[in-house]
């Protein structure tokens, strides 16, 4: 082995030019596999955390207008949506893990001792916060304790905090929303959402779902009637997406996919209504923008893999070339060889180790220059969408393994054309 290394650094010394543009093609190939992987999860790893801070694999659902008779209804009515529902959902979907009901009303006014501002408040369930991931910075978050006794206290999103405190001491302190005396107990901490469906949670106020539907009901519908439902699916559902989305015969947009099925399944029996009519309902579910996301980002990690691929095999094709060359320039060092004794072994050996060791060195230093390029990125600014160049083990066996692989392919044929030479024509060789 050792013997092989160093014929292989000479052969580079004696043909400086030669071995730079032969080695070019294997490194920059790993150079292109690595970065463009590390870009591809970057904006993968970004764009699920921008959609964590709307929820964690969500779906809000709520109430549209029929467009189908059924059940001696007619069509056009408008469905409204209860807490009622919420617990049918809980109930009687084996898709869902988690329900919440809420109710929101802009334009509230809230006041503290030092400041007052219109804002949005939105009455929720304890189990809430967690699948729209209302993390809480200072005090505490909601409990079933509060829910239960309709207690008035509140949760304040960051921005909404500034408005009515600036820089000073908000927990404990007494806000007044539309005249009634609220609790300050928690301040959610600065969330990066660039999606939502009723405002960015940094302009809000959270209070328990019960001292909404007791202080704040909604004026415009009767009396239970909720704005959304939030349901948050089990993680098989979301896992099935995939296979669901590959099933399909028609149009992505054609796809009935099952949580919105079957949550249409249960509320249809509850308001008379055909489980077909999907405008009876509507549903915005995120598990599906990540699905899409994802497919995008493959779609374009296959590609560039591809064009890396591409590169690599054409250094293969250098490597192979050049060693073909060294071949040629030491057949008479072989001939010499053979006829002191080497076995076709041990000269084929010989070849397939330089080679293999030119593949190798070359990668190496193409997989360093790639780490190092995504570190050097990773020290600018980066866009909320994307988490910066991320290196993975998946990415990096996978280039070590391709190199590996090239290695052995383009070695074996030029040490096979060393080792099958004759000893009396290769002494005879002039070069």
């Amino acid at each position: 082995m050792r013997e092989a290394i160093t014929q292989a650094v000479e052969n580079l010394r004696a043909n400086k030019l030669r071995s730079f543009l032969t080695m070019f093609g294997i490194l920059w190939g790993i150079i292109a596999v690595i970065v463009l992987s590390a870009t591809g999860e970057g904006f993968r790893r970004g764009n699920q955390a921008v959609l964590e801070e709307l929820g964690k694999n969500i779906a809000i659902v709520w109430g549209g207008r029929t467009t189908i008779q059924a059940e001696g209804q007619r069509a056009g009515r408008r469905i409204l949506l209860t807490i009622e529902d919420a617990e049918a959902i809980k109930r009687e979907s084996p898709l869902v893990a988690v329900v919440s009901p809420e109710i929101n009303r802009g334009g509230l006014q809230v006041k503290s001792a030092h400041n007052a501002a219109a804002l949005s408040v939105h009455g929720i369930q304890p189990q809430y916060q967690e699948i729209r991931t209302i993390d809480i910075e200072r005090g505490r978050a909601f409990g079933w304790p509060d829910e239960d006794a309709g207690r008035r206290v509140a949760v304040v999103g960051a921005d909404a905090w500034q408005q009515l405190f600036g820089a000073r001491e908000g927990l404990d302190q007494t806000v007044q929303i539309n005249g009634l005396p609220y609790t300050v107990v928690g301040k959610i901490r600065k969330k990066e959402q660039d999606s939502n469906y009723s405002g960015p949670d940094n302009d809000k106020v959270f209070i328990p779902f019960a001292a909404m539907a007791r202080d704040f009901p909604r004026p415009d519908v009767p009396k239970g009637v909720v704005s959304q439902i939030i349901v948050a699916p089990h993680a098989w559902v979301v896992a099935d997406l995939p296979r669901v989305m590959d099933a399909r015969t028609g149009r992505i947009q054609d796809v009935d996919w099952p949580l919105e099925r079957d949550v249409r399944r249960v509320l249809a029996a509850r308001h008379h209504f055909d489980i077909e009519d999907r405008d009876a309902l509507a549903m915005w579910d995120t598990s599906l923008e990540s699905l899409m996301f994802a497919r995008m980002v493959d779609g374009m990690r296959q590609f560039f893999t591809i064009v890396g691929l591409v590169t690599l095999g054409l250094g293969g094709i250098g490597v192979m070339n050049i060693m073909l060359v060294a071949v040629r320039e030491r057949t008479r060092e072989i001939g010499v060889r053979k006829a002191l004794g080497a076995t076709t072994r041990v000269i084929e050996r010989q070849f397939f180790l330089e080679g293999f060791f030119l593949t190798m060195l070359s990668g190496t230093i193409g997989f360093a220059l790639a780490v190092g390029l995504c570190e050097l990125i990773n020290l600018a600014p980066m866009p909320e969408r994307f988490k910066g160049m991320i290196v993975t083990w998946d990415a990096g066996l996978y280039a070590l393994a391709i190199l590996v692989l090239i290695g052995v392919v383009t070695s074996t044929y030029p040490a096979r054309r060393a080792a099958q030479l004759p000893p009396v024509e290769a002494l005879r060789f002039e070069v």
